[in-house]
């Protein structure tokens, strides 16, 4: 683990916007039960897109998703090896 400063441009809850050091443009932060809670959205988006049968709309659903999933198991990689719980009830199917 590091501790660098960022510049924290807004810092309410569930919606930081902040510059990471080295960085030209600042990022949105989003908290790990809200990125679980994105993860979710979008697979029942995929599984909607799906049952469409709109070809491109599944493609859209399912790039979304896995960009989401790879964030998701990537923070919770970070966690685990920190020592850190997770802070939400991860279900049997993830």
């Amino acid at each position: 683990m590091e501790t660098k400063p960022v510049e924290i441009y807004a810092d309410a809850s569930n919606h930081v916007v902040m510059r990471h050091p080295g960085r030209k443009f600042p990022g949105s932060l989003i908290q790990g039960d809200s990125l679980f809670i994105l993860v979710s959205e979008a697979r029942a988006i995929l599984e909607r897109a799906k049952k469409s049968k709109d070809r491109e709309l599944m493609v859209h659903a399912k790039e979304l998703k896995e960009s989401l999933e790879s964030r998701l198991v990537h923070y919770e990689a970070v966690l685990a090896e920190h020592g850190i719980s997770l802070p939400y009830v991860k279900p049997d199917d993830t």
